[in-house]
Formats: C-alpha cells, structure tokens, sequence
C-alpha cells in the first residue's frame, strides 16, 4: 500500500479542504455498500463512511478507505392517518424534501436546503427552524459491521437528542445507515415559532410557502459552497440553564435564546459570536462568515490548521466573554478516525 495518499477529497468534502486519502471507494446499490463494508472492516484498516461531506472537517489525510454512499431510491406507502417513507441511505436531503412537497406529503419543509444524504442525517439528528429529524424518522436500518447483518432499529431506540444519537455514540464505528424510513401526518401542523416564520398566519400558510420562506433565508444568510467551502452551522447552539440565561439577560437584554427542556435555554450561537465583533475574523485562509456568525468559511485556500485554529479561538473568546463553551458541530475526521475540536 502506498505510503502517502493519492485520492483527492476536496470535491468530496464541502469544506474544499485539500486532503487525501489512500483508497476511495464508490457504492451506489446496497449490496455493494455491504460487501464492501464488511470486507473492509474485516481488513482493521481505516475506513471512513462519506454521504455528502457536509459535516466534516478533514483535519489530515485519511490513511485508509473512504466509501461513498451514493446508493438511491424512494418509496412510498400510507394508511389513514400517515404517509410512510423509505429512503436510500445516498439519496440527498433536499432533494427528498422537495420531492415530498411535490407528492403532497408535507412535515419536512422547515429542514429544506439542510445539505448532506439521507444516511446522516440520523447520525446528527438534523434540525432547522423548529423542527428535528427525530419528529419524522420511523426507523433506521444499518449494516452491523460486527454480525455483517442488517438490523432495524426504531426510532424510540436511536436515542435522539439534540444533535445527537446512538450513532454518534454506542454505535460509532460499528454501524453504517443503508436506509431511513419516515412517518409523516396527514394533518400537517405548521411550526412557525423561529425567526421570519413567525410572520405566517398557521391557519392559512401552506407547505410550499414555508418552504419557500426557508429557502430564501438560507441562501440569504449561508455562503454556496462552490463560492466558499463551508460544513453549514460550524457550532451547536449551547444549551445553558435559566438561571445563567437571566443573568447574561441583564448585561446583554438582546441576547437570543429559546425555551428547551426543564429550566434550560437554548442560546443563538450565531448571535453570541456576532455579539463578540468576530463576524468577518480570520485565520489564514479561513473566516467567519460575514452574513451568518455561525458559519465558518474557506476563502478559498484554507488549510485545515486554518479551520481548525480559528474554531478553537472563536471557542476560547465565547467562554472568556460569555462563560458559555461552544461545541462543534462538524465531525472532525483524523487520518485514522475521529476525534473532538
């Protein structure tokens, strides 16, 4: 085996980071998937499951296998009450909102231009504007890369939380998603309770316009890849208790949060970062996003060092001004697995 990687996976990763990897391996039917999967697995060598590289930082080059999930196909079925969806894991997220809107089964909206594949989105328990993936998912099916069999697990035992699951814990490393199935109401209920939502009526608002209302706040807010490489929101918003919430409210009355849970709050990260003048700061070739704080971005020759140098300042900075501790949202991605920012 070579002794430097020769695969390129900047096209693979939508951060453009310039890192490599030893072997790159392409699957677009399940049984490919699989036999590929447990093959390598069985090898102990490094593998790396990629859908759309959306939520990655290549921190090096990957000294192993990186397989791309690129498997496809939707289907449909329903009762009474529910539209039942089952979806390839290599499917792209937007694009199965869009074709759910276009069928008339509404739900997903809010989580529209969520980049990434179907099969991670349980991984990270993707949300947007209100909602999370978890409201809708039925089930999830993975490959055991121990037994080298299927297994259906449902929903109520992916331990969802907020950007969280059983696959980012218990399962890491163990598992690879092949297909997720949703539940979706027939009586659709409009979550309107974040930002220019709140300027529908939910008795006359429909789908499509709260769909079209997320759209365009995404693309006015979060840079296009192929202008600025980026992984979307780089930090979780942080979860605080009220007490600590009241008490920033008296020195900063603007401060953004929301009600989660048993006397906790939900802090705008994005606001927090805004609120410390780091719009626009740079290290390197990477910078926070001038348009959305949240978003860290490369201006087209960060390094990983860059990325990761200027994460790690941002968090530093946040703790000093506010006592809060930022978490990254990005899986950071070593040479031979994962680690923490």
């Amino acid at each position: 085996m070579p002794s430097s990687p020769f695969h390129s996976l900047k096209d693979f990763n939508t951060f453009g980071l310039a890192q490599g990897c030893l072997q790159l391996v392409r699957t677009n039917t399940l049984d490919l998937l699989i036999d590929t999967c447990c093959k390598l697995y069985q090898t102990q060598l490094p593998m790396l499951i990629l859908g759309g590289g959306s939520n990655i930082v290549l921190c090096e080059d990957f000294l192993g296998t990186v397989v791309l999930v690129e498997t496809k196909g939707v289907d449909i079925s329903e009762d009474e009450n529910n539209h039942y969806l089952s979806v390839a894991a290599g499917e792209n997220w937007h694009d199965l909102v869009c074709f759910c809107l276009q069928k008339g089964i509404a739900g997903l909206e809010n989580m529209a231009l969520i980049p990434g594949t179907v099969g991670a989105a349980p991984i990270q328990n993707i949300g947007a504007y209100g909602v999370e993936l978890e409201q809708f998912c039925d089930w999830v099916d993975y490959l055991d890369l121990d037994s080298g069999k299927q297994i259906r697990l449902p929903a109520d035992q992916c331990k969802f939380a907020y950007r969280d699951s059983v696959f980012k814990n218990e399962l890491l490393g163990t598992a690879v998603i092949t297909r997720v199935g949703f539940k979706l109401s027939k009586v659709w209920q409009p979550q309107l309770g974040y930002g220019p939502l709140r300027e529908f009526d939910a008795k006359q608002v429909t789908p499509k316009q709260v769909f079209d209302c997320i759209c365009a706040t995404r693309i006015a807010k979060l840079p296009d890849p192929a202008v600025y490489g980026n992984a979307g929101s780089f930090f979780k918003n942080p979860v605080i208790e009220s007490a600590q919430f009241d008490s920033l409210t008296t020195v900063y009355p603007d401060i953004v949060g929301y009600p989660h849970g048993v006397d906790q709050i939900k802090v705008a990260a994005g606001w927090l970062i805004d609120k410390a003048g780091l719009k626009g700061y740079q290290i390197g070739g990477a910078a926070v996003h001038t348009e959305q704080a949240l978003v860290l971005i490369n201006k087209g020759n960060a390094t990983s060092d860059d990325v990761l140098a200027l994460a790690k300042s941002i968090v530093e900075k946040i703790e000093v001004k506010f006592g809060i501790t930022l978490e990254a949202e990005p899986r950071m991605i070593t040479a031979t697995g994962e680690r923490s920012l």
